[in-house]
């Protein structure tokens, strides 16, 4: 039972930053390092109606209501409110978003497009940035959001800015950074609730001198874990012990020329999986457990961005990167505590990952008729799941052999490998402004991506092959170099109608990279090919009612080429493969969103209707592994069979794709006094229920029911303290988040406390 489990695939080390462009921008600032003097904005009240969103995806700061992207921009204090504190809670509070979390895995899914299988062997659909760097694909997501400036939530293909990985979206996390004109100020927060729920965090801004500022960023975390768990087991699944730093400093020695540098720290151990069988019907934080456990994520991100104005107003702007993880994961692979032959399964892995990358922009000023911005991107992105330990699965523990057969031995998979994925691309994007409100605008990228892999892999079984779903002891080494180019773009009719109202409609492409399969033992698996869509849209966005509502409206249709799905293989239990659908598969669907205020009440919702359609494909159940030969079912013609469990699943939605989103949230600050206030905020979140394979077996727990979860809060506010009481999920619904490897892993459950902020 050799399993390519999604659970760590890690990365060699790469050496240094890619500073040269920074520093080549530095150099041309010249001498000219006069500070400004720093001055403070006014203190204005703010008025009592929506204020204007900022969204940074297209690489300038521009209003959300005047740019023809579909998104969801939520503010720091958005997510405070919302009870939004990490990737997984993004679903109820945006529309068409559904992400499955088991932890250190996390699926992001946009539109029913994501990614399935969360190896970082394989690509993305839809790619997470944190203050401008590509973040790791698949795992090394756990990350929390804390002294958050703001989230994008990007729906559609990416295909200028963002590139490869984008062919559902993209999710942009931009924290906060050093300010210099806003003097001394900070905050610190303590939170207290239910399972020890014990949390501190803050920040603070220090503006060293007129041209040189520092913020330093924390967040540390305990609780216990969510699970009653049964058996002889070690370790603490489900217990959170999380520690975050970021250091961020601003230098600003001329009005022209800007420097950041952010360095950010996350330790997050959450003590082993909470995870049963995927077809238990037992409440899912009930689990048995007969295995070492562990799961600890530790994570370094740094990145340098310098920015030049040159005297014309354009912009030149580099970004360099680099980031590193360390995953350990052990787990208990059966998700029981029997004591049956099988019951004893374990699986543990050590796995490292980093990425260096440098991006290099030219932008051209916010106004007049024509504008423009051309970029080159180069990222370096490498694995590494060392030899002796890095990867093991054991089936059948040597103990146990050794009882059942009187032979010590034991029945076990190990696999080695060494990944990278080395990118570089050029982009482009116009807009021309035209009479009457009327603007065009087009974008185009070019990428290329080189994948290496050498892969070894190993089965020990001395029952030879007669556990289910294992081959006999086998052995292989695979080495494979794939090497792609792709073209994508934008070209978008934009209109202005007035003040109050914006039309759009575009056609934008997306291209996620195809390259090598995980490991199948003994034969080479079937070369992954490049997935392309084509994704068109017409959106209305519109400032009503003299500026308390603000609504979006869009409508989408994608087609897309060589989808790409992950498929358990049929002959090697637990190993995932990437197929291609040999034709045409379809999304379309609808989005609406939208936030009012009216004095004191604050209102915010969004919905949407998802249809999706699998193009021509047949593939085998894995779960009938045992009727299947090698090679009996053609993803183009089958034939179907249910002597061979090859299954024809053309026309099928998608899996993780819901049909149905909502959410809605609602708060009313009450006067408490003349310096005081009340507020109570209640949100509800609705993702529909979604097939969590294309088999669509109720009996196998293919079926993930639907989530309704309630957030509510009440916080009372005077002067610089603010005490909260808060309650997640507040109606407790045990549902499953995510599906892996026969195992099924549950939503958190309902959580409630107190929570007391000092701001500075």
């Amino acid at each position: 039972m050799l399993a390519q489990r999604a659970r760590h695939v890690a990365g060699k080390r790469h050496c240094g930053l890619f500073v040269s462009a920074s520093v080549g921008v530095l150099l041309w600032s010249g001498a000219a390092w006069a500070a400004d003097p720093a001055t403070s904005p006014a203190a204005n009240p703010a008025p009592a109606t929506v204020s204007e969103l900022v969204i940074t995806a297209e690489h300038r700061s521009t209003n959300l209501q005047t740019t023809s992207v579909a998104a969801t921009v939520l503010t720091g204090a958005d997510l405070q409110t919302r009870g939004v504190n990490a990737e997984d809670m993004i679903q109820f509070a945006t529309p068409s978003a559904n992400i499955e979390n088991s932890g250190q895995s996390s699926n992001l899914n946009i539109r029913g497009i994501g990614k399935s299988e969360t190896a970082s062997t394989t690509v993305v659909g839809v790619i997470i940035y944190r203050d401008g760097l590509a973040t790791f694909p698949g795992f090394f997501q756990d990350e929390p959001f804390y002294d958050i400036a703001s989230i994008e939530v990007l729906r559609g293909p990416q295909g200028t800015f963002q590139g490869q990985n984008a062919t559902g979206g993209a999710l942009i996390v931009n924290t906060n950074s050093p300010s210099l004109t806003s003097g001394l100020h900070g905050y610190i927060e303590g939170q207290y609730g239910n399972y020890n729920d014990s949390l501190v965090r803050g920040a603070i801004n220090i503006p060293i001198s007129d041209t040189f500022a520092a913020r330093l960023a924390f967040n540390d975390e305990y609780h216990d874990s969510f699970a009653k768990i049964a058996g002889n087991f070690t370790g603490d699944p489900g217990q959170l012990k999380e520690s975050n730093t970021r250091l961020g400093l601003l230098w600003e020695p001329t009005s022209a020329l800007k420097i950041a540098l952010k360095n950010e720290y996350s330790y997050i151990d959450q003590g082993g999986y909470i995870a049963s069988p995927q077809t238990a019907t037992t409440d899912p934080f009930k689990i048995g457990n007969n295995a070492h456990n562990a799961e600890i994520d530790q994570i370094f991100r740094s990145v340098l961005t310098a920015d030049y104005t040159l005297n014309d107003g354009i912009d030149i702007r580099s970004i360099s990167g680099y980031q590193y993880a360390r995953g350990v994961v052990a787990e208990d692979a059966d998700g029981t505590d029997g004591t049956g032959l099988t019951s004893f399964q374990t699986f543990e892995d050590r796995a490292y990952e980093n990425i260096t990358s440098q991006e290099l922009n030219v932008i051209s000023p916010d106004t007049g008729l024509f504008r423009w911005i051309g970029g080159l991107y180069y990222q370096y992105d490498s694995t590494l799941i060392p030899p002796n330990g890095g990867f093991t699965d054991v089936v059948v523990p040597t103990s146990v052999f050794q009882q059942a057969f009187g032979v010590p031995a034991s029945v076990y998979g190990t696999l080695s490998a060494g990944y990278a994925r080395e990118t570089m691309a050029a982009f482009g994007q116009g807009s021309i402004n035209l009479p009457d409100g009327l603007q065009i605008q087009a974008g185009l990228r070019y990428s290329h991506t080189r994948e290496p892999s050498d892969v070894t892999s190993t089965v020990v079984d001395p029952l030879f092959g007669l556990v289910p779903g294992l081959p006999p002891s086998a052995a292989s080494r695979q080495i494979q170099v794939d090497t792609e180019s792709a073209v994508t773009g934008k070209v978008a009719l934009n209109w202005t109608v007035n003040d109050r109202n914006y039309l759009y409609a575009f056609v934008a492409t997306g291209n996620k990279p195809g390259g090598a399969n995980a490991t199948s033992l003994t034969t080479l698996p079937p070369h992954i090919k490049p997935e392309n869509v084509t994704d068109y849209e017409l959106g209305w966005k519109s400032t009503l009612l003299d500026g308390h509502l603000r609504t979006q409206l869009g409508v989408y249709y994608d087609r897309y080429e060589d989808f790409q799905v992950s498929i358990d293989s049929p002959t090697v239990s637990n190993t995932s493969l990437i197929l291609n659908v040999p034709s045409t598969t379809v999304n379309y669907g609808v989005e609406a969103s939208g936030d009012a205020v009216f004095g004191a009440l604050k209102l915010n919702f969004s919905g949407s209707y998802l249809h999706s359609s699998l193009g021509t494909f047949f593939a085998t159940d894995p779960r009938l592994a045992a009727l299947v030969s090698a090679g009996s079912c053609s993803t183009a013609t089958g034939p179907a069979s249910p002597f061979t469990a090859c299954t024809n699943l053309t026309g099928r939605p998608l899996s993780d794709a819901p049909t149905w989103t909502a959410n809605i949230g609602a708060q009313y600050a009450f006067a408490a006094g003349s310096d005081a206030t009340l507020t109570p905020r209640i949100d509800y979140g609705y993702v529909g229920a979604e097939w969590a394979t294309l088999f669509e077996s109720q009996a196998q727990g293919d079926l993930l029911s639907a989530r309704s979860i309630l957030n509510a809060d009440l916080t009372y506010a005077r002067d610089t303290w603010s005490l909260t009481a808060y309650s997640t999920n507040l109606g407790d619904q045990h549902y499953i988040s995510q599906t892996n490897s026969n195992l099924r892993f549950p939503g958190a459950p309902r959580q409630y406390g107190v929570r007391l902020e000092k701001t500075f």
